[in-house]
């Protein structure tokens, strides 16, 4: 009878078939390419943060009701006292609603990675034939995924309350590859503090910092309406320019600074993801 046993080893996966398979009684090994071994460990990981986060529904539910709150705070109470121009304050302020509950969402990555860790999970998967980087990246995959999803939720809300977008298929899909590039920065940048972090309440503290950087940009009001010292750090932010550029792909503004935003969170995930990677090893390490 043929039997099966899978491990890891040096960083690989291989499936060994039984005993009684060859003459020779060796067993014959078969390794699984690398990329397609981190996808389907990685989309595994990802189905089971989406349970967990399904048994907890309350969690998700908070951090759609902070945006929603802004943006109905702002577009009601404070929208007619800003002025934004030729743009309608509404027009103007859903992209930067849009940024804040991107960081927003990042604490449930953050809080994620830091249980894991804390409960064991890590050095439980360690000995199972599960891809090294998989947990890490399914937390990662996840938050994208949970991003993605308050997006569209925010422009659901935006148009409700009379945001009136006039892109075409190219503006929406250029603002939305740009709201996913920048989505997925963040969440690695959120999981890298849960990585830091030593407690589930450290880690959600750790985040709050990134929660708060959109309100430092032109999410809310324009920059140069802000202190002299003020407006040079929110004119130039990382932040600003994806706020100002999925503003202007959505309601018809020059989209001129959309190379540049591009090429800034290009860079911090070049930075973001070897760092991640180098952190979720030295934690897994340390839990043995």
């Amino acid at each position: 009878m043929t039997t099966r046993e899978s491990h890891v080893r040096d960083g690989e996966s291989h499936v060994r078939d039984g005993e009684s398979h060859g003459r020779d009684g060796e067993f014959h090994v078969r390794r699984r390419p690398e990329p397609y071994w981190l996808l389907s460990d990685a989309l595994a990981m990802t189905g089971r943060t989406f349970r967990h986060l399904a048994r907890s529904p309350e969690q998700l539910m908070l951090t759609l009701f902070l945006p929603v709150a802004l943006l109905l705070m702002f577009r009601y109470l404070f929208g007619g006292a800003i002025d934004t121009g030729d743009v309608s304050y509404v027009n103007y302020v859903v992209a930067g609603i849009i940024a804040v509950s991107v960081t927003f969402n990042s604490t449930i990555t953050s809080v994620a990675v830091r249980e894991d860790l804390q409960e064991g999970i890590v050095e439980r998967f360690r000995s199972m034939p599960v891809h090294a980087g998989a947990v890490l990246v399914g937390h990662v995959a996840a938050g994208l995924a949970r991003n993605l999803v308050s997006v569209a939720v925010m422009v659901g809300v935006g148009l409700a309350v009379g945001f009136r977008p006039v892109a075409d298929l190219g503006g929406w899909l250029a603002a939305l590859g740009l709201l996913a590039l920048f989505a997925l920065a963040v969440a690695w940048i959120a999981a890298i503090l849960g990585l830091l972090a030593k407690t589930v309440e450290g880690a959600s503290g750790m985040s709050m910092p990134l929660v708060f950087v959109p309100y430092v940009s032109s999410a809310f009001v324009p920059p140069s309406t802000m202190p002299d010292v003020l407006r040079v750090f929110a004119e130039n932010q990382p932040v600003t320019l994806v706020v100002d550029t999925v503003r202007a792909l959505l309601v018809g503004l020059p989209a001129d600074r959309a190379g540049v935003a591009v090429l800034w969170w290009l860079a911090i995930l070049l930075v973001v993801v070897p760092l991640g990677g180098v952190l979720f090893r030295r934690a897994a390490v340390g839990q043995r």
